[in-house]
C-alpha cells in the first residue's frame, strides 16, 4: 500500500482526502506541467480541415495505420480535437474525436484540480489516488476505443 510509514509518498487522512508527500506534490506537478504544456502545443497548432493530421507540423509522419489498413486509429484526429478545443471550438473538436474532446474537458479540469490540490497539500476529493487513476485511465481508453468502433462502422466517416 502507498500509505505506510516506509513510503511517505502518500498518507491517509481522516478528511478522506489523500495526503500528499513531497514525491507525490512532485508527480502532481510534473503532471500538471505536462498538461499545460500539452494545451500549450495544441494552441501552436493549426486545426487541420481534414479533421486528422494536425499532429504533422510537429514533424511527425502520416498516420502508418491509417496508411497501411485504410481507415482511421484511435487516436485519429486527437491533436485535431485538442487544437480545436484550445480555441473554444468545441463543434469542431468533437467531429475531430468525439473521445479526444471529452479526454481534452478532464485535462482541462485537472489543471485547477492540480492546482488546488498542491496547494491544499491533498488530493482534493481524492481517497484512494491508484484507483482514482486506474478508473480514469480505463475509462477514457475504453471511451476511446468505443469511439473507435463506432466511427469504423461509419462507411463515410473519415473516408
Amino acid at each position: 500500500m502507498l500509505s505506510s510509514p516506509e513510503n511517505p509518498v502518500l498518507q491517509t487522512v481522516p478528511s478522506d482526502e489523500a495526503s500528499m508527500g513531497r514525491i507525490a506534490r512532485a508527480t502532481l506537478l510534473g503532471i500538471l506541467l505536462f498538461l499545460v504544456a500539452g494545451f500549450g502545443v495544441a494552441l501552436s497548432l493549426d486545426p487541420d480541415p481534414r479533421g486528422f493530421g494536425t499532429h504533422q507540423q510537429l514533424g511527425l509522419p502520416p498516420c502508418t495505420f491509417r496508411l497501411l489498413f485504410g481507415f482511421p486509429c484511435p487516436g485519429c484526429g486527437m491533436t485535431t480535437c485538442f487544437a480545436h478545443f484550445v480555441r473554444g471550438q468545441f463543434g469542431d473538436s468533437v467531429r475531430a474525436n468525439p473521445a479526444g474532446a471529452i479526454l481534452a474537458t478532464v485535462s482541462a479540469l485537472l489543471i485547477p484540480w492540480s492546482l488546488w490540490s498542491l496547494y491544499r497539500g491533498r488530493l482534493w476529493m481524492v481517497s484512494d489516488p491508484v484507483k482514482f487513476t486506474g478508473f480514469l485511465a480505463f475509462s477514457l481508453a475504453g471511451l476511446i476505443v468505443l469511439v473507435w468502433f463506432y466511427r469504423l462502422s461509419l462507411p463515410f466517416f473519415f473516408r
